[in-house]
């Protein structure tokens, strides 16, 4: 007999697998429990080799071999991995290694500097005292009573050649003293201050010194030119027994300076304007133009009256 129901199945339900879409289909725990057991045996067959592989290793070493090799292949990795780094360092050393190079080589030129104008100022210190003691030398062997002073100012303009001393009156400087150095004879003391003393040299143009020729005798007068390398010998008889290279000596004539100290080395002689004389050149002996210390003559008395220094040339 037929149902008087209609037959029903899930195509008569179309939206039926969609109304509950997060409840799970049951899965029985016989389908995920082989799994999670082969899961756990591999797990404990991987701690039991490990275990076996550290105590053969320990006890054999036989695993060295291989670690050995490892490393070797692995070299040009961990090469390549620390390049960066290694570059940086090696950038960073260089640019120490310039900045203290830098460094040192300014502080290198400053020894330098200073080393080379302490050697300058040694250099110069041992020339003044090879003149200091060519000046004491030359009057020792003269024995003569002197007294040293320095230089303080100088004046060699073509008319006017005049020097300046730190001695004066109050060292017992007086005027109308006779000034040499090492080498010969450099003017006379025409004024004083108590601590100062104005010196004409034997080149001012209103100077005049008696000469002798110290080979022959021959008197004759020298006169200062304007510069500090060169005297004037005029009217010199053309008869006279006078020549180039003879060197002249103060004659001591006029009281004014004493005999014997060297003025200068003639040079060639030629007839002057009036070919009726015969004049030359004179290198002075002293060193006018150099030289921070000279000597100032002791003991000697000038006649006071007619100095020829003051007079105008004739």
């Amino acid at each position: 007999m037929a149902s008087p129901w209609p037959k029903l199945s899930l195509r008569s339900f179309p939206h039926s697998t969609q109304r509950f879409p997060d409840v799970p289909t049951y899965a029985g725990s016989s389908a995920t429990r082989p799994g999670e057991v082969a899961g756990v045996l591999r797990l404990l067959a991987f701690l039991v080799l490990s275990v076996v592989l550290m105590v053969l290793d320990h006890r054999g070493s036989w695993l060295q071999a291989a670690r050995a090799q490892a490393e070797v292949a692995v070299q040009p990795l961990w090469w390549l991995a620390s390049l960066p780094s290694r570059v940086g360092t090696g950038l960073r050393e260089d640019a120490v290694t310039r900045n203290q190079l830098s460094r040192d080589n300014r502080v290198l030129r400053n020894a330098l500097l200073v080393s080379g104008a302490r050697n300058a100022r040694l250099q110069a210190s041992a020339a003044e005292n090879a003149r200091l003691r060519g000046l004491l030398a030359s009057a020792e062997r003269g024995r003569l009573d002197v007294q040293l002073a320095s230089i303080l100012d100088i004046d060699l303009d073509p008319t006017r050649q005049r020097l300046v001393l730190d001695a004066g009156s109050a060292s017992g400087v007086s005027v109308g003293q006779v000034v040499i150095d090492a080498g010969g004879l450099m003017g006379q003391v025409i004024a004083v201050t108590p601590t100062t003393a104005n010196v004409l040299l034997i080149t001012d143009p209103d100077h005049v010194v008696p000469a002798v020729v110290a080979r022959s005798g021959v008197r004759l007068m020298v006169y200062g030119s304007g510069r500090s390398d060169v005297l004037l010998a005029t009217d010199i008889p053309l008869s006279a027994d006078v020549r180039a290279g003879d060197v002249l000596l103060t004659s001591g004539l006029g009281a004014r300076f004493p005999a014997g100290f060297a003025i200068g080395t003639l040079g060639a002689l030629q007839p002057d304007d009036s070919r009726a004389f015969l004049q030359g050149d004179v290198k002075p002996a002293a060193q006018l133009d150099r030289g921070r210390d000279v000597l100032l003559l002791r003991g000697y008395k000038p006649t006071p009256a007619n100095n020829p220094i003051l007079e105008p040339r004739p």
